[in-house]
């Protein structure tokens, strides 16, 4: 193995240990319907960085693990991470727009995980679930650009992160 390969399984391994600590240490605040886990701010890491989708999706797993909702959860509730941190990865060169893949793609795909768990029977008990997911995940969202800027405005801080995407990013 090369030494960039190591650092990088490592940095992927730190930021899956941080956002599963980040989720435990909150409990009941990051399941469920009202959901504000605030370890979601570290997707937004893959905005610079997206071979952090790794760490953050294998993090979400293992947080996933203890949740109520079980192995329904370990499966649509790393998924959503997954493919929100692709999109945070890819799809913008705007940390804003960045920060609205999250939302959207947990308050779907985790609002039908609930809908259907639970055994919802109305579209709109649907619509009402998916609401309260996007306004947790978008509360954390708005945390994490806020701290995500004021980071990136830090060298050092940004030469430690030796982001690879979005050196000139707009807001």
């Amino acid at each position: 193995m090369t030494k960039n390969l190591t650092k990088k399984i490592v940095e992927n391994a730190i930021v899956a240990a941080i956002y599963f600590v980040l989720t435990i240490a909150l409990g009941s605040f990051a399941y469920g319907e009202i959901q504000f886990r605030i370890s979601e701010v570290l997707v937004l890491l893959c905005f610079w960085r997206p071979d952090f989708i790794i760490g953050v999706t294998i993090g979400t797993f293992l947080a996933n693990i203890p949740s109520t909702l079980g192995a329904w959860d370990m499966v649509f509730g790393t998924l959503a991470t997954l493919i929100a941190a692709v999109g945070c990865a890819y799809c913008s060169p705007r940390l804003a727009v960045a920060t609205l893949f999250p939302t959207v793609v947990n308050a779907f795909v985790v609002g039908a995980e609930l809908y259907f768990v639970f055994g919802f029977e109305s579209l709109t008990e649907f619509f009402i679930t998916a609401g309260y997911v996007a306004a947790g995940e978008f509360a954390v969202m708005i945390v994490g650009y806020i701290l995500w800027i004021l980071l990136s405005k830090n060298k050092a801080f940004m030469n430690y992160l030796e982001p690879s995407r979005h050196l000139a990013a707009r807001w």
